[in-house]
């Protein structure tokens, strides 16, 4: 409605000194809104503490006038009026969300981290909530890539959560960007998130989820995402789990299925033109292909491990091998990173590797 408001008399300043029979005109506008726009005059001194407190902190604001607004966000049928952030604005760089549970599996963390790790590589700042689990993941995988990224806030910029996600806060301001749309103060409310999500989806051309369980709010940013005509990415699990019931259920309705970033890159490579170190699948395939003819025979314990952690007893049982012989091979493995070792002795073949 805002948007509306806006194009309908053209600036800020002009919808404020609108006239209540002409805001009347207005489609869908609500009596609460025409007696917020008429009686503006009483949140005035709210909104100067607010003001001042904003640059006394040394946080910035984009409206949804100014040049610098996030195109892609601005597109949607309700963007946020301004946004308070931290960090810098780089409307530049294509954007793509990654989201998730927050209790996630150890296969859909290092999913979440490695296609962060890659599609920064390629130029993509990637977008999250800076939630515990996939999200975070997702940031610290752009930030390893030494990329970009943005974290949306469900809370104001004053009241950081989680707390353990502190110092990845603090990363994200010092290297991309932490938006949010509340008042600084503002409490991270359960009803906030969902609120925050069609800003997710918004400032992103694709969203992929990540392990998302029937009912995840995940979810939420990816039919969003399909409303605001962006492509609409998942990555595939155990059929047996219910984090991936939710991804199967995207995928089952048209959602893209997701092996590696090459996947997204097929489908986004229109935003990424100028990228120089880009190459079309086929080209890597065939790379690939030569790769795998010259590379010296891998490990046997290799035959045993895919990405799904398996405990060591399980490979000494399958593998036939004794528990020294193991041991040797699955060290050499993790050092050259082609397997990562869980809490509890599991195993799992390292995301390059799959």
């Amino acid at each position: 409605m805002i948007k509306k408001l806006i194009r309908q008399f053209q600036s800020p300043e002009k919808v404020l000194n609108a006239p209540e029979a002409q805001l009347k005109k207005i489609n869908n506008i609500t009596v609460k809104m025409i007696n917020g726009i008429i009686h503006h005059n009483t949140f005035q001194e709210k909104a100067k503490k607010e003001l001042n407190q904003i640059i006394d902190k040394g946080i910035k604001i984009v409206t949804l006038t100014d040049s610098s607004y996030p195109a892609l966000l601005k597109q949607i049928h309700d963007p946020p009026p301004f946004l308070t952030y931290l960090g810098k604005l780089d409307n530049s760089a294509p954007c793509i969300s990654i989201v998730g549970s927050r209790s996630a599996t150890a296969y859909g963390l290092s999913t979440s981290e490695n296609l962060a790790y890659h599609l920064a590589k390629k130029g993509f700042q990637i977008v999250s909530g800076l939630a515990r689990g996939i999200d975070a993941r997702a940031h610290k995988g752009a930030l390893r890539a030494q990329g970009k990224t943005i974290a949306v806030m469900g809370s104001g910029l004053n009241k950081i959560y989680p707390r353990e996600n502190k110092h990845l806060f603090h990363d994200i301001a010092d290297k991309g960007t932490v938006f949010s749309e509340f008042k600084l103060d503002t409490k991270p409310f359960p009803s906030n998130f969902p609120i925050r999500n069609r800003i997710i989806a918004g400032l992103s051309c694709g969203s992929i989820v990540v392990e998302a369980a029937k009912r995840s709010g995940s979810l939420i940013t990816a039919r969003l995402a399909g409303e605001y005509n962006r492509e609409v990415f998942a990555v595939p699990g155990s059929i047996q789990s219910k984090k991936s019931q939710g991804t199967h259920s995207l995928l089952k309705q048209g959602a893209k299925l997701v092996e590696n970033e090459m996947d997204i890159m097929d489908e986004l490579h229109h935003f990424i033109h100028l990228k120089k170190n880009y190459q079309p699948v086929s080209l890597q395939n065939k790379k690939m292909s030569n790769y795998k003819t010259c590379k010296t025979a891998e490990p046997e314990i290799l035959k045993f491990i895919g990405p799904y952690p398996v405990h060591i007893d399980m490979l000494i049982v399958n593998s036939g091998m004794n528990s020294s012989q193991i041991t040797s091979q699955l060290l050499d493995l993790e050092l050259e990173g082609k397997v990562n070792r869980h809490q509890g002795n599991y195993y799992s073949i390292s995301e390059e590797n799959h």
